[in-house]
């Protein structure tokens, strides 16, 4: 037998089945496009990626005949919903969360309610990136899709749903969308009626690790799926990747390199508000239970993937394999740190500061300047964002003498190396760095009895692969260049609004 792990990331969906022991048995990728309509409209076909997401767990069912798939769970990107019907039809495309649409709702929610009242409700910080605005902008502009729909699903409710499951979400998802009560651990009827939503257009809020269902047998046909493969709840992705990552107690942080790199620090209760405000940050759900976890996240992996598509078209063309591709640019990149400053700020940032209204800038460009230098200065800069958010964890009491790190970016041992450097901490990257993907096939070990517990689980599926160790001489040059990069967008900020 084996555990099925499902992630649907904003790029691209994955699944990977795991024997009982952690073996990676089969994994299959598939990769899709983000679709702009508009400028600054950003969407993903809802049917062409539920068609993808089924066409990885095939060819993996495929490949696992003789160890048959038991149990199945689904990491996802959190925010985008998409409409469906109860007889299981998808209405229209899911709004991504760097869509802009929706802002002048949040702005009109602030005067119902303030910051600090919400956030003792839903601890999130109010912006645009947030399910709440897009599906208020839905309502307002496409009335008829709204009126139809029964269910607004998040993108691990939907693939339970359209596998044959319930209409159900994850607290960790159902955190997303801005109507959800973290101490009720439910919807908020106060934010339901300030945003006249109707509960009913909305799945029912329960714990990761609850069996939504089984495969239905069309499905399971369709996928070369047994029957009766369970259908374990899992949740938002980085809660699942500080699982696949090996935590299951409160007090350390996962680094999560994927589109966004998250660093994702649990606790074992609600931290208080005044602080976590203060520094930007949330509080979720984990996805075991009576833990919490925050995010302090930016743009990462998507600009590295901006530079392999502006820079390294034709050696794409030549080079199939991805992480050929990104191992050949890499190899390109100086030893020592680069001279060039970038300003992550391509799209919407992350906390503290919310930036949604900026562009990215690369500072110091010379004729004699190389590609490689570019894409070191960018995996540079994309870590330099993070390091004030380091200082606000210790007041938090998180241990940040080292970080785990997951995610597509954690195959890089570049930029691992980078990171050690500019933190001055050790990186420690996993065998298997797709974490997010290993925590829902954990989660589905623990909800069905392979695991007696989680510490069993990630006993079994979590092991290291190395170690990378900070050079304290490139640290000491780091220390001086993020002082440079801290005045950037200071300098430049009234010049790269649009």
């Amino acid at each position: 037998m084996s555990l099925l792990g499902i992630d649907v990331g904003t790029t691209g969906c994955k699944a990977a089945a795991f024997s009982e022991d952690g073996i990676c048995l089969a994994s299959a990728y598939r990769e899709y496009e983000i679709l702009h309509s508009h400028s600054d409209w950003a969407e993903l076909d809802s049917r062409k990626v539920l068609a993808l997401v089924k066409s990885s767990i095939a060819e993996v069912a495929t490949q696992t005949s003789k160890d048959p798939i038991t149990a199945l769970s689904v990491s996802s990107m959190g925010e985008s919903m998409t409409p469906v019907t109860k007889d299981r039809k998808i209405l229209e495309n899911c709004i991504l969360s760097s869509d802009i649409r929706g802002g002048e709702y949040i702005e009109s929610l602030l005067k119902e309610i303030d910051q600090q009242s919400f956030y003792e409700i839903n601890p999130n910080i109010l912006g645009l990136n947030y399910s709440l605005p897009k599906l208020l902008w839905l309502r307002q502009h496409n009335p008829e899709c709204y009126a139809k729909t029964y269910k607004f699903l998040l993108w691990g409710d939907l693939i339970t749903f359209m596998l044959g499951g319930e209409a159900v979400t994850s607290y960790s998802l159902a955190n997303r969308t801005l109507f959800f009560d973290i101490r009720k651990e439910d919807w908020s009827d106060k934010l339901l009626t300030i945003n006249k939503i109707s509960r009913e257009k909305l799945p029912k809020p329960v714990p990761s690790g609850t069996i939504a269902g089984t495969v239905s047998n069309r499905i399971a046909k369709e996928l070369n799926l047994d029957s009766e493969v369970k259908i374990v709840v899992g949740g938002h992705d980085q809660c699942c990747n500080s699982l696949g990552a090996g935590i299951y107690k409160a007090g350390t942080a996962v680094c999560g390199i994927g589109t966004f790199e998250c660093i994702t620090p649990t606790y074992n209760h609600i931290p208080d508000s005044s602080l976590m405000i203060k520094n930007g940050l949330n509080i979720e759900h984990h996805v075991l239970p009576n833990l919490f976890v925050s995010f302090i996240y930016n743009q990462a992996g998507s600009l590295v993937r901006w530079f392999r598509d502006t820079f390294a078209l034709a050696d794409k063309k030549i080079i199939k394999d991805e992480d050929n591709i990104y191992e050949r640019l890499s190899n390109e990149m100086p030893v020592e740190p680069s001279n060039l400053l970038v300003l992550p700020y391509f799209e919407m940032t992350g906390p503290p500061d919310f930036v949604s209204d900026a562009s990215g800038v690369i500072v110091g460009l010379k004729t004699s300047t190389t590609r490689g230098e570019i894409l070191k200065a960018i995996m540079e800069c994309t870590t330099f964002y993070f390091a004030d958010s380091l200082n606000a964890l210790g007041e938090i009491g998180i241990d940040t003498s080292e970080f785990v790190a997951t995610g597509g970016g954690a195959k890089s041992s570049h930029w691992l190396q980078i990171k050690a450097d500019i933190f001055g901490i050790p990186f420690v990257r996993p065998c298997i760095t797709e974490a997010s993907i290993l925590g829902v096939a954990i989660l589905a070990g623990i909800s069905t009895g392979v695991f007696k517990d989680p510490e069993e689980g990630v006993r079994c599926f979590v092991k290291r692969d190395a170690i990378f160790e900070p050079n304290f001489t490139r640290h000491k040059i780091y220390l001086e260049k993020l002082e440079r990069y801290r005045k950037l967008f200071p300098l430049l900020k009234d010049f790269l609004s649009s």
